[in-house]
């Protein structure tokens, strides 16, 4: 039997507009520290997306996804500090922002493969 691992995640959601509070779940970002592991998985239906909010560009929602998964890989985000460690880079990525993606709350779990779970929550949190 596999060692059941806690693990953290947020929801990264698109948030067109800051006046009208309504946002779309774009992504899930989940840290397990015993595994070490810090991934991203993201999906943009544009058809939803443009339908929700028909000003806005897909590409600059995708565009904000890449830089998290930047942030995950290496840390290397263009105008930010250093983000040494796994900590700090998820860290950085569930810290509240104003920008057009921003993360929801924190969650936490326990699982046994930390890219299987982030795989089950993409699908029932962004994808449905």
């Amino acid at each position: 039997m596999n060692a059941l691992l806690g693990y953290q995640y947020v929801v990264l959601r698109c948030v067109p507009s800051a006046v009208r509070e309504e946002f779309l779940n774009v992504g899930v970002v989940l840290y397990c520290q015993q595994a070490g592991f810090l991934q991203v998985a993201w999906s943009v239906d544009d058809a939803r997306l443009l339908a929700f909010a028909p000003t806005l560009d897909p590409a600059e929602v995708r565009a904000a996804l890449q830089t998290a998964e930047a942030a995950c890989r290496d840390g290397a985000v263009e105008g930010r500090p250093d983000l040494v460690g796994l900590g700090p880079r998820f860290g950085w990525l569930a810290a509240p922002r104003s920008t057009v993606l921003r993360p929801g709350p924190g969650h936490g779990g326990l699982t046994t493969d930390p890219a299987a779970e982030l795989a089950r929550l993409l699908a029932v949190l962004v994808e449905v």
